[in-house]
């Protein structure tokens, strides 16, 4: 099943910090699922000024339980970075 994943930083001082000590990590992650067919398609919601502020993935799991075990996992959810995460089904148009 796809989901989109809309995870939101933290809005206090110290949040950018936290997400670039995790960006590494999260990183290598996001190309591990890739490799495995369940990263689709992510990235970084700016804000208006060009700084990152949150994440939105588009991700295939067979259930919503393994994708929360890997949102539970992930080190932006470990490393405080997401503070607000949004899950949604999501069908992806096909054009053939």
């Amino acid at each position: 099943m796809t989901f989109l994943v809309l995870g939101y930083d933290g809005v206090d001082p110290e949040a950018p910090a936290r997400r670039a000590a995790a960006r590494p990590a999260h990183l290598a992650t996001a190309q591990r699922l890739r490799a495995a067919g369940h990263f689709l398609d992510g990235g970084a919601i700016l804000d208006d000024m060009g700084k990152m502020v949150g994440s939105m993935l588009l991700m295939e799991f067979p259930s919503r339980a393994e994708l929360d075990a890997w949102i539970s996992a992930d080190a932006y959810t470990t490393g405080g970075v997401w503070k607000d995460v949004t899950v949604r089904p999501f069908r992806r148009v096909n054009f053939d």
